[in-house]
């Protein structure tokens, strides 16, 4: 369907052309929302702030590539909120127009983070790998303008949308190849403390003192919080401005939590809450 033939409360927007990995990971997390393809992460965002749908899965790290880093830059400032994770399987295919052979793949296109998931595969292929802008983009553009010797990584179900020929299946370097994302709402929907394993995520920077950094975190060693993520980077193009995004166990409401968020924001000049959501069962 069209986004014209869906309410916007029916719909949830992703980044990427119908086939690629985050349209899947809508279809098979959300069935009830109809997938709304954005050009970039920012037009996913703006889809939900101005109504046009009503959440976007976004992801946000790989098992093998590591953080998708344009997420966290827009995260803090996009206004909107984590509802839900979902760990997501990715499967990767070497396609191209029907009647290529295998050893003719000169140049794989694909999305920079299915390149670094198959970077040993397309090195033992000869291969050289381009970046384009998403996995089922780069499947669109074969299709359309792709030369002899030309290949892409995508979803087998981006071949079947374009009508190219998946010539090696499964070219992820590890087969426990797995990508995160995070559904966000306009509106927090936060779980209850009662909710069962529950997931807090936020953004922070620390002051501009010694040992700042070591000091903010204590308060999760000294109250048995378990941090599972903490990833950092740069502010405005400054190396002496630092934002950290992490992940906790547990639910600020709970005491262990809440002394611990108080630790880290006497040394923080910001700290600001995400989401707090049930842990997925993938966890």
């Amino acid at each position: 369907m069209t986004e014209e033939n869906n309410p916007p409360n029916k719909q949830i927007a992703y980044q990427g052309e119908p086939g690629a990995f985050s349209e899947l990971a809508c279809v098979t997390f959300a069935p009830a929302l109809a997938p709304l393809p954005c050009a970039t992460f920012e037009r996913a965002f703006e889809a939900v702030t101005s109504g046009r749908a009503a959440r976007a899965m976004l992801p946000i790290e790989n098992s093998l590539a590591g953080r998708v880093a344009d997420i966290h830059h827009l995260l803090p400032d996009a206004g909107l909120h984590i509802v839900a994770e979902y760990f997501l399987p990715v499967e990767h295919h070497l396609m191209a127009r029907p009647g290529t052979k295998l050893e003719d793949v000169k140049v794989v296109r694909s999305h920079a983070m299915a390149l670094g998931q198959c970077r040993l595969s397309l090195e033992a292929m000869k291969a050289r790998p381009e970046v384009s802008g998403d996995t089922a983009g780069a499947a669109k553009w074969l299709a359309e303008h792709g030369a002899p010797g030309d290949a892409v990584l995508a979803s087998e179900r981006a071949a079947e949308i374009y009508g190219l020929e998946i010539l090696k299946r499964n070219v992820e370097d590890a087969d426990h190849n797995t990508t995160r994302f995070l559904e966000m709402s306009l509106e927090p929907d936060d779980a209850s403390p009662e909710d069962g394993p529950v997931v807090t995520s936020f953004v922070f920077e620390v002051r501009n003192i010694p040992a700042a950094l070591y000091k903010a975190l204590g308060g999760f060693a000294t109250n048995g919080v378990n941090m599972t993520k903490l990833e950092s980077y740069q502010l405005g193009g400054s190396f002496a401005a630092t934002m950290f995004y992490a992940d906790i166990e547990g639910h600020p409401n709970h005491e262990p939590v809440r002394l611990a968020l108080e630790e880290l924001s006497f040394f923080s000049s910001s700290l600001k809450i995400l989401g707090v959501y049930k842990a997925a069962k993938a966890r």
